[in-house]
């Protein structure tokens, strides 16, 4: 079970979450706790170490980051504890996540459950830290962003955990950002792949590494609200009738800056070494495009995550400099993407998308398209009605259609041929 930051945000909402890891264990199963940050206090330590420095060492980011989650799992043993049930917690360090080196987004490398299989064996709950682990010579790191999931789902892979239930301040995972899309419906199940892409592309209820991992070792996700009792969304591997979903959910990543290399020497390899460079320095890179000129050059598009942008630019002035061509920034741009793995037989998808855009006058920057995904990059002022519109055109604020079982099919066709009408 995982509490993200508003599920744990105060006295009252860390004993609610208490009781339900309570419930767990009376009713017979082995519950291991992942927690998050308090609230905002993730955010505030950001803000207390701006006040410092503007340019902090990434390693003493983590050292500093990692203090939020140690907060709550001492709170939440403690009121276990008083609650009448029996609680250990742990850092990422005492139960052995270790990671990369990479600091502020390290990625786990291995995980030693043995103290926290003594710990279920005991009869305890288990409660560890999110967010964070610990590089095999003792440096702590964090896992970025939304870490607190992968922590979640790396732990329930090492045990064989029955299910994960990530509870958060949503009732599940939505055909829409329901903030941006006010008719966008919960989804009751959908595919690892589907998740994936949604995660990837901005839909931040899960880490797209948390769902790499689920996919991977086969863990079913319950992504449900910490605040009530209903059924969530259900994460699971992909079934025949999911196809018949044409698309599943759309999400909008708004925060994207576009680099561009003009008069790129086009030779064999240097797009390999210009890629190089950017991996070293531990930049993530969304979408790639190159096209070439006449006059034997190229030009090298990307896009990155704005707050990637300050170590992207250094290192773009100085790739600039070293093949001797222009480098370009633009900052404004959003992405919009369908995603659904009834793309694969279903035609004419990209047609209606593209339509809805060109109807709401959103010109498209740029299409990028895989197996169950199609994106395009836009103005980021135009983000949330391209968001909305493409949701309209795909009619995902409705009910979805049961499809027709092979069994009522016969009988339609039954009827016809008899001459029968029905409804």
């Amino acid at each position: 079970m995982k509490f993200g930051g508003t599920s744990v945000a105060d006295a009252d909402r860390i004993r609610a979450a208490a009781q339900r890891a309570i419930d767990a264990r009376n009713a017979g199963h082995q519950v291991v706790m992942v927690v998050s940050a308090m609230g905002h206090a993730t955010d505030e330590l950001v803000c207390l170490a701006a006040r410092i420095t503007d340019n902090p060492s990434k390693r003493e980011m983590d050292q500093l980051l990692a203090t939020g989650e140690q907060v709550t799992i001492s709170l939440m043993a403690m009121a276990m504890e008083a609650m009448g049930a029996p609680a250990i917690s742990f850092t990422a360090g005492q139960i052995g996540i270790v990671t990369d080196n990479v600091h502020t987004k390290a990625k786990i490398k291995s995980i030693d459950v043995q103290r926290l299989r003594a710990a279920l064996d005991a009869d305890k709950i288990g409660i560890v830290a999110g967010f964070q682990g610990i590089t095999e010579d003792g440096a702590i790191t964090t896992l970025g962003r939304g870490g607190s999931n992968v922590t979640l789902v790396a732990i329930a892979a090492a045990l064989g955990a029955e299910v994960c239930e990530n509870y958060t301040d949503v009732d599940g995972i939505f055909t829409a950002d329901p903030r941006i899309v006010p008719n966008a419906r919960k989804i009751d199940v959908i595919s690892y792949d589907e998740m994936l892409e949604l995660a990837s592309l901005g839909a931040n209820v899960l880490h797209n590494r948390a769902v790499e991992f689920a996919k991977k070792y086969n863990v079913p996700i319950h992504v449900r609200n910490s605040q009530n009792n209903k059924k969530g969304t259900m994460i699971v591997a992909e079934t025949e009738s999911m196809e018949r979903i044409v698309v599943s959910g759309v999400a909008l990543k708004d925060k994207l800056a576009r680099i561009t290399l003009r008069n790129v020497p086009d030779h064999p390899g240097l797009a390999a070494s210009i890629f190089q460079t950017i991996a070293t320095n531990n930049i993530v890179v969304d979408d790639i495009i190159q096209t070439i000129a006449d006059n034997k050059t190229a030009t090298i598009a990307f896009t990155v995550d704005i707050a990637e942008l300050p170590e992207t630019k250094k290192v773009m002035d100085h790739l600039a400099r070293e093949l001797k061509c222009e480098a370009t920034v633009e900052d404004h741009l959003a992405k919009v993407s369908a995603v659904g793995m009834g793309m694969r037989i279903h035609t004419g998808v990209a047609e209606r998308m593209f339509a809805a855009l060109a109807a709401g006058k959103i010109n498209i920057q740029n299409i990028t398209t895989s197996e169950i995904k199609i994106s395009v990059l836009i103005d980021r002022g135009q983000g949330p009605q391209a968001l909305r519109l493409v949701h309209d055109a795909f009619d995902l604020g409705s009910a979805p259609a049961r499809p027709a079982t092979r069994k009522h099919a016969a009988k339609k066709c039954a009827a016809r041929s008899s001459g029968k009408s029905g409804r």
